[in-house]
């Protein structure tokens, strides 16, 4: 379902990315396959370094669908970014990336809370993350974050996932965590 960045999937991407539907919400736009290449270049260098982590969505086939990254990474904190090629809106892609990468990040990278900065007119991303029983919106209990994300105009609602959070939904759905799976195995 997620496997690490890599240039083998640009084509495939660019192609779903550039779709009127699909660009306006993605982070880092290319206007050109060849600026895709190198944006995905910058990325995988970036994750290196640990500035972020991405991932790529594969359907069923392994086929590239979309990206899931974490930005901004700061004292074990990031902002999510998750965008999926228009063919494959409403086909119950989202959720499922969203809880292997979550898995990936809480319990083998260390991270401790995902924000969501999701745009008031983005009705589509809303609705998904109204329907996630671990996000809960963040405008006012993480009011800093909220205001600095609407420092010169009122885009953004803010969303949060902690990882206890996050966890108790994995424990309550009968999801192991690898934790869990660890003491299995031990």
């Amino acid at each position: 379902m997620l496997k690490k960045r890599d240039h083998h999937d640009c084509h495939a991407l660019y192609e779903l990315m550039t779709h009127p539907e699909v660009f306006p919400f993605v982070r880092h736009k290319a206007n050109s396959y060849e600026e895709f290449v190198f944006i995905t270049k910058q990325t995988m260098e970036a994750e290196e370094c640990g500035e972020l982590i991405s991932r790529t969505i594969l359907d069923e086939w392994g086929a590239p669908i979309g990206t899931i990254n974490l930005f901004d990474i700061e004292n074990n904190a990031g902002f999510l970014g998750t965008w999926l090629g228009k063919p494959y809106h409403g086909k119950g892609y989202n959720s499922p990336a969203k809880e292997a990468f979550f898995d990936e990040l809480f319990y083998e990278l260390g991270i401790e809370t995902v924000f969501m900065r999701i745009r008031k007119v983005n009705i589509r991303s809303l609705k998904a993350a109204e329907k996630l029983p671990y996000a809960i919106v963040a405008n006012e209990t993480r009011k800093s974050v909220y205001d600095q994300l609407n420092a010169n105009e009122d885009v953004y609602h803010l969303f949060e996932i902690p990882k206890d959070l996050y966890t108790l939904h994995r424990m309550r759905t009968g999801a192991p965590d690898s934790d869990a799976t660890t003491l299995l195995e031990a």
